[in-house]
């Protein structure tokens, strides 16, 4: 009888105290979202932590553009989950999935980067997730011309009317940041980019050439004289296609970080005759990270629209061991971080990070948190570009 006395004691307390939480509630609880403007909605529930939310770029807006060719955007991140053109390891077309998750510690509420005194995600540009181009894994032809089509609709999308009409040129035009997928969307890209812009120079971050001519894959069952075999297409042959479609501007390209073997010196040959430039590996050693930056820009200038290509395996897989042709003794993730850094005063109209491999990827994401941080600091880069010209340096806007 105590002990139940007891207990009905206690359960009283535990009502008294509920009631007095409850009566010391604010009033708006009682009342749920009766004069509650959205204003006031979206600063109570409109933030997510870095580990809640659903998964896009750097818990951006996610609109499904190529559904919606009326979506207006200044920056745009895409997703093209494409593997089937690699030559060793595939496993890319989760790429854009990795890259994603890794970067969800970026926020706009706490995205400011002191290197360039900015925070691209609260700056003029209007930067959205359009999603990923749904690309057919059996069936290559169909799949480039999947590509070839989206990109090329993307590149006539409208930017909103203040950057439309702006003075700034940059922000006239949409620019897209593709997370790949292998390296051969590049085709698809130039295709589009060309449409806007004519030809364009490519600064191009990579172990391997990725100019080599398709023969040079020995196979009985290819005719090598002809270009427009579907086995040609493959993330190592993907700029001498371009090159033969005259998609890239003539002697204004560069390759960067290259260390990979070579058929045989015909392949340097080869690449010169396209008309690019290759700074080796080794040169970030003799030259340093100035001396880099210093020789893409000297040769590309700020002015020539650049299409901007970052293979991950330009970064030593010691540190981006999650890529497809993984090749020993390249650069640390903070020497490329540093020349892209450099290089910011690029004209960028368009870019890529590709050949995250998330299956060979540690428990740690590396591979995909260098991709995810490489494609903030081009973002960073694209929307200091389009700063006013009398705010450069200082970080403010034109609004």
């Amino acid at each position: 009888m105590a002990t139940k006395t007891l207990l009905l004691g206690l359960l009283s307390l535990v009502n008294l105290a509920a009631c007095h939480d409850h009566h010391n509630e604010p009033e708006d609880t009682q009342k749920p979202f009766i004069g509650w403007t959205q204003d006031d909605l979206d600063a109570k529930w409109g933030t997510d932590w870095g580990f809640s939310g659903i998964s896009t770029f750097a818990h951006l807006d996610h609109h499904r553009c190529l559904q919606y060719p009326d979506m207006e955007y200044d920056i745009a991140i895409l997703g093209a989950p494409f593997d089937t053109a690699v030559t060793y390891r595939p496993g890319a077309r989760f790429g854009p999935r990795a890259i994603r998750t890794a970067s969800a510690r970026q926020t706009a509420f706490r995205g400011f980067n002191p290197r360039a005194n900015l925070n691209p995600y609260q700056k003029w540009a209007k930067i959205i997730d359009c999603g990923d181009i749904p690309i057919t894994p059996f069936d290559n032809a169909l799949a480039l011309r999947q590509m070839s089509e989206a990109f090329t609709n993307l590149a006539h999308s409208k930017a909103p009317e203040k950057n439309a009409k702006s003075s700034v040129p940059y922000r006239n035009i949409p620019k897209l940041l593709t997370l790949g997928g292998d390296h051969s969307i590049a085709l698809p890209t130039l295709r589009a980019l060309n449409k806007i812009y004519g030809n364009v120079a490519v600064v191009h971050f990579d172990a391997h050439l990725d100019t080599w001519h398709p023969a040079k894959y020995p196979s009985a069952w290819i005719d090598k004289d002809d270009p427009a075999q579907q086995s040609f297409f493959t993330h190592g042959t993907m700029f001498w296609l371009a090159h033969n479609e005259s998609l890239i501007a003539k002697d204004k390209s560069v390759h960067a970080g290259l260390r990979t073997r070579l058929t045989n010196i015909e392949d340097n040959e080869d690449d010169d005759a396209q008309g690019w430039v290759r700074i080796a590996c080794d040169d970030i050693d003799d030259i340093g990270v100035a001396g880099v930056a210093k020789k893409i820009l000297s040769h590309v200038g700020t002015e020539t629209p650049v299409y901007l290509s970052i293979d991950i395996d330009v970064i030593d897989p010691g540190l981006a061991p999650g890529t497809g042709t993984p090749e020993p003794g390249g650069w640390t993730t903070r020497e490329l971080i540093r020349v892209l850094r450099s290089i910011d005063s690029l004209n960028i109209v368009g870019a890529d990070v590709v050949e995250v491999s998330p299956a060979y990827d540690g428990t740690g994401e590396v591979t995909a948190l260098a991709a995810a941080q490489v494609a903030y600091e081009i973002l960073t880069s694209m929307v200091k570009k389009g700063l006013d010209n009398g705010s450069k340096g200082k970080g403010k806007d034109e609004l």
